[in-house]
């Protein structure tokens, strides 16, 4: 188990690390500096020169992910039987890393659009996901610990998933925002331009986005009250607080980069956060999940 544990996590570091690159590239408008795939103006390595080096360096870490998925999916099948939930993840994991690579060479062929973006985006979003639910399930002990209170098992899981689907909506929404140029088609707040309706469709979708984001913030505050009154396990507490604190500093991003006119580098924090805050609610969430499991006892297993 702890094997995989570490290889779940060394493909979801290098995953979340394409993820970073890929979203500097793009903001820094080199997004098609490379206007061919896989290769990059037909050669392996080619010129790095007009911010080329940011989107080979995103394929490289992109493709690196490549062996260390392969050898998550080895580990997890010699391990199914002790933990049969690692079938539908390691599933996942290889259905999610595929689909990305495809979708890697769609977004070159689609001048990166904006939604070849989102889908680029929240399909990776997604394999790391399921990565650290994979890493969190090595966790489980072999025996039983104390389980919640029923009330516990119940609200503290379904809040946990609420959220975490709720920042990954708003993470979407928010990578159409940037990748369609609507970053500042709303500069007051709480409306915009002193609407709450509005008709342009870059104002409409930034107010979806805000939405979004006044609803994630609203069941992070609940989660975070419920699980500090009803949750003992400190792995749980300790998650879903750093996604609280993550979302407080993902406000104070937003906006900052409305007052500031979208810095390139206020722009790369606010992405690199969202996917920071995202992470910690899967992560809460998963440990929420497997909350009283155990796996058989296996001295010859790793």
């Amino acid at each position: 188990m702890r094997n995989l544990r570490r290889f779940a996590i060394a493909a979801a570091i290098v995953g979340f690390g394409a993820v970073l690159l890929g979203s500097w590239t793009r903001i820094n408008g080199a997004g098609m500096t490379c206007p061919d795939w896989p290769l990059c103006h037909g050669k392996l390595i080619p010129s790095m020169a007009d911010g080329t080096i940011w989107e080979w360096t995103h394929r490289l870490f992109a493709f690196s992910t490549a062996p260390l998925v392969a050898i998550v999916a080895y580990l997890a099948f010699r391990l199914r039987r002790r933990a049969p939930m690692l079938s539908p993840l390691v599933l996942a994991v290889a259905f999610l890393f595929l689909v990305q690579v495809l979708l890697g060479a769609a977004t070159v062929k689609l001048g990166n659009s904006p939604i070849s973006v989102v889908l680029h985006w929240g399909t990776a979003m997604a394999f790391i996901a399921s990565l650290v639910a994979i890493a969190v399930i090595t966790t489980i002990p072999e025996r039983v610990a104390e389980p919640p209170t029923g009330q516990a098992v119940t609200a503290v899981p379904a809040l946990l998933l609420a959220t975490t689907v709720a920042a990954f909506l708003t993470m979407c929404v928010g990578a159409y925002v940037s990748s369609s140029g609507a970053g500042l088609a709303c500069l007051t707040l709480p409306g915009c331009a002193g609407h709450v309706l509005v008709t342009q469709p870059a104002q409409q979708v930034q107010m979806l986005h805000r939405t979004f984001a006044a609803m994630t913030f609203l069941l992070s505050v609940i989660t975070t009250i419920v699980v500090f009154l009803r949750e003992s396990s400190a792995r749980i507490r300790g998650a879903a607080a750093i996604g609280f604190a993550l979302l407080c500093t993902q406000v104070l991003l937003g906006l900052m980069n409305v007052a500031l006119r979208l810095p390139t580098d206020l722009r790369e924090a606010h992405a690199a956060n969202a996917a920071l805050l995202f992470i910690a609610y899967c992560s809460a969430f998963s440990f929420a999940a497997v909350r009283g499991i155990a796996l058989p006892r296996e001295s010859s297993a790793r």
